[in-house]
């Protein structure tokens, strides 16, 4: 199955809004981070529901934003959610991205960049079409530390792509953007029982729920355009 048919199903079945739900614990606190200004244009790799390219108009005041999705499903979807002018969806592909050079300010994406057929080849997609200064904040929850998203894969039937911190500093790198800083942007908010009704939720204990949400959460790249 394509990365387009797994989640055209998936907007049919209404799992965008719970994706967003799940997202938005440590999504909103990686878009409290990006430095952007009133008017900046931003690009959202992987929009799925289109909820970070409607925050970033409505709390950041960006002046352009375009949420990017591989499934056609999506992007209607998003469309649907979005009565904001200044908010675009597109259908497009991670390794032909539909800009011309130098189009944006910054550049964001949540859970998807590890769905790129060529990961690489994506970063100097995002390094084309930002302009120099222009930031990438790429967040994912699947990567090699976070043994507990190795199963993720078992689960679904298109290839991801898990690479560890020091994998996506070095690609960053290989594609041309700096890299400006990467941590772990904690969940705080899932709520996590005591270690009485433990195992449950697919833990054995208490601890490695706590290390999964609270410790490992969301690993945080940060690459700058030359």
């Amino acid at each position: 199955m394509s990365v387009r048919d797994e989640f055209d199903a998936w907007a049919a079945d209404g799992r965008d809004r719970g994706m967003e739900e799940r997202h938005w614990h440590t999504a909103k606190h990686v878009l409290s981070r990006m430095p952007v200004e009133s008017g900046d244009a931003v690009f959202d790799l992987g929009s799925g529901s289109g909820y970070a390219a409607r925050a970033l108009c409505e709390a950041a005041d960006a002046g352009r934003a375009v949420g990017l999705d591989g499934a056609p499903g999506m992007v209607e979807n998003a469309r649907a959610y979005t009565d904001d002018e200044g908010v675009e969806f597109l259908v497009g592909d991670f390794d032909a991205l539909p800009f011309v050079d130098d189009s944006f300010d910054h550049c964001f994406s949540m859970e998807a960049f590890y769905y790129a057929p060529d990961p690489l080849h994506t970063l100097e997609e995002v390094a084309r079409v930002l302009r120099p200064g222009g930031t990438f904040y790429c967040a994912v929850n699947y990567y090699e530390e976070n043994v507990h998203s190795h199963e993720w894969q078992d689960n679904i039937s298109i290839p991801m792509t898990r690479w560890s911190g020091p994998e996506y500093r070095e690609q960053f790198r290989e594609a041309g953007l700096y890299v400006a800083g990467q941590d772990n942007v904690p969940d705080r908010e899932t709520e996590i029982p005591p270690a009485s009704e433990f195992p449950t939720e697919g833990f054995e204990t208490r601890e490695a729920m706590v290390e999964r949400y609270r410790d490992l959460g969301t690993l945080l790249t940060v690459g700058v355009a030359p």
